[in-house]
């Protein structure tokens, strides 16, 4: 389905052709004095130019050509040469009706791609943090929408589970417990099945090592000396390792659950070990690797740089992997068993850099096809009010699930306060809002730049905020509902020319959607989505206060205006789906 600007631009176009001019001049933009029209065009500017006449002039021919248009309702040549245009609202409650009826509300989906989106990289043993949050939340959002947009795409959260810490983890356990079994080279029995340690243990086991290992040289050494074993497939070693990824990956799932975010695959860096020898061969074969003071790299500059571009390195000096290592590995991996068209990653700005040094060496090593598309999202960071990286109060970094309780329980007294309900009830809602409250303040923000976490501004029911749109959802629930409890049917409605500014506003705003979807996919920006709905419920809530809608007394307006509210709804819920949120039927 053609947006309203193709449809008008056309029009327009067709109306410089028969005026005797370049049809490409006829390009129509949204207007930027909304005061005097709703639409411009500036091509008589530009045919100035190229017709040597007065812009005037030229504005003024093409307007006479859209005398009777079907489309438009007024058409005017302003000095200099300006077209100003306002739409007719009869055509375009015809088109809202049509994008109401259409799939997707008229998005023209893609060609079906595979996509794999790799969102998450926590390291295991440790708790998520705030740091976590942006990685999730964006990453989600862009997995929702690569498949709103038609694609197969596939979520893999990539842990940090085979490096040094590993290690760390495993000499401090191997300290405080030296007779497990694990550790015994001469045991050849069943291991146990319960772990040693509980998942609160284990997150305080690894600051303890990692710690330790910046004081102690010879516990260090031991941590490497463990790595090496667990690398080399030590069986005590192996088992113990499976203890610490099943309960680190239960305790993350359930963390991750409560930011509705799933990944399809729980893949990590230890998936693609066994392959990194393989992969490293075939570079040193294929010519692509070299040595360079003992460590093995990939030249990855190329003739057009202006800046500086070290080579990927490979292996270290010792013959150790690093994380390009693994990254590589794990494309080679990825290509093997997925095939995919285009993987996504989402990470740390500051690590843009790296990725173009490991996108460049996947392509000069034909690990992937020329046409297969590396993207990285870089994003930027999480800060307090004072500017700084967000923090508890007492300075450390602040726990993820303990930000999502404390703004959870924010939002369960004010609703308590303001509504009567059952305390069940009033958590539930809680902890619906709160997630929105969160996750709409990340995503609102482009994701490249870093922003300010202000839990107040977040949960407030007012401005560009998550329950300041599900309030707004909430608001259009309770008028369907209170419709059908007056005899109304949903089902019997259609759309009416619209009678008022607001009405015509709503309408226009309602059919910017498939046109932002495009664009928020083209972009990997899910800023541009939450943009989308808060003019949406701004444009309705306008509409709400200055229109009597079930007060209405002529039925046939009503439909009409019942009609509008169920399209609003529709598409606000479909776009917070996308977001990774969805509103409670009351607040």
């Amino acid at each position: 389905m053609k947006s309203v600007l193709e449809l008008i631009s056309e029009e327009v176009k067709e109306a410089f052709k028969a005026a005797g001019y370049d049809e490409n001049l006829g390009n129509v933009s949204v207007s930027n004095r909304p005061d005097l029209c709703e639409y411009q065009c500036n091509g008589a500017m530009a045919g100035a130019k190229l017709y040597h006449k007065a812009p005037i002039m030229i504005a003024g021919e093409v307007a006479e050509k859209l005398a009777g248009s079907k489309i438009f309702e007024k058409v005017e040549a302003v000095a200099p040469g300006f077209l100003n245009m306002d739409i007719k609202g009869e055509w375009l409650a015809e088109y809202v009706a049509e994008e109401a009826g259409e799939d997707k509300f008229g998005l023209e989906t893609l060609k079906k791609k595979k996509v794999i989106v790799d969102y998450g990289g926590p390291n295991v043993a440790k708790p998520l943090h705030v740091g976590h949050l942006r990685s999730a939340v964006i990453g989600e959002s862009v997995k929702r929408i690569c498949r709103y947009m038609g694609h197969d795409a596939i979520g893999d959260i990539h842990l940090g589970d085979w490096g040094l810490q590993m290690g760390l983890i495993i000499s401090e356990v191997k300290e405080r417990q030296p007779d497990l079994p694990y550790f015994d080279e001469n045991y050849t029995g069943e291991y146990p099945k319960e772990a040693p340690f509980t998942i609160s243990e284990l997150e305080e086991i690894y600051p303890t090592a990692s710690a330790k290992s910046k004081e102690d040289a010879a516990f260090k050494e031991k941590a490497m000396e463990a790595t090496f074993k667990l690398q080399s497939g030590v069986r005590g070693y192996r088992a113990l390792w499976d203890h610490i990824i099943r309960i680190s990956v239960a305790d993350l799932k359930r963390n991750y659950a409560n930011l509705k975010v799933d990944f399809d695959l729980w893949k990590g860096e230890s998936d693609v070990h066994d392959i990194i020898p393989g992969m490293v061969e075939y570079m040193k074969e294929g010519g692509y690797a070299h040595l360079d003071d003992g460590a093995l790299v990939v030249d990855v500059k190329e003739e057009t740089d202006t800046k500086e571009m070290p080579p990927c390195m490979i292996l270290k000096s010792d013959g150790a992997s690093l994380y390009n290592t693994t990254d590589l590995a794990t494309i080679m991996d990825r290509v093997k068993n997925y095939n995919p068209d285009q993987i996504i990653y989402l990470t740390d700005k500051r690590q843009n850099l790296y990725f173009e040094q490991v996108f460049r060496c996947a392509r000069k090593t034909k690990l992937v096809k020329p046409e297969t598309e590396l993207v990285h999202i870089g994003f930027g960071t999480v800060n307090g009010k004072d500017g700084k990286p967000f923090k508890t109060r007492e300075g450390g970094v602040m726990r993820l699930e303990y930000l999502i309780s404390d703004i959870e329980e924010r939002m369960y007294e004010r609703i308590s306060e303001n509504r009567e309900m059952n305390e069940a009830e009033a958590k539930e809602i809680a902890k619906t809002v709160g997630l929105a409250a969160i996750k709409y303040g990340d995503l609102s923000n482009q994701a490249s730049k870093d922003y300010i976490f202000d839990v107040d501004k977040f949960i407030s029911s007012e401005g560009n905020t998550g329950p300041y749109i599900l309030y707004t959802i909430v608001r259009i629930k309770s008028i369907l509902k209170k419709y059908e409890e007056m005899g109304g049917s949903v089902a019997d409605v259609s759309f009416k020319t619209p009678d008022n500014a607001s009405s015509k506003d709503l309408m226009k705003e309602l059919t910017g959607f498939a046109p932002m979807m495009k664009t928020a996919y083209d972009e990997v920006a899910p800023h541009k989505i939450c943009a989308y709905i808060y003019g949406l419920s701004n444009a309705f809530n306008s509409f709400y206060h200055e229109t009597r809608i079930l007060a209405e007394e002529d039925e046939e307006k009503k439909k009409g205006y019942i009609a509008l509210l169920l399209l609003t709804k529709d598409i606000l819920e479909t776009c917070i789906d996308i977001l990774g949120f969805d509103a409670p039927d009351r607040m």
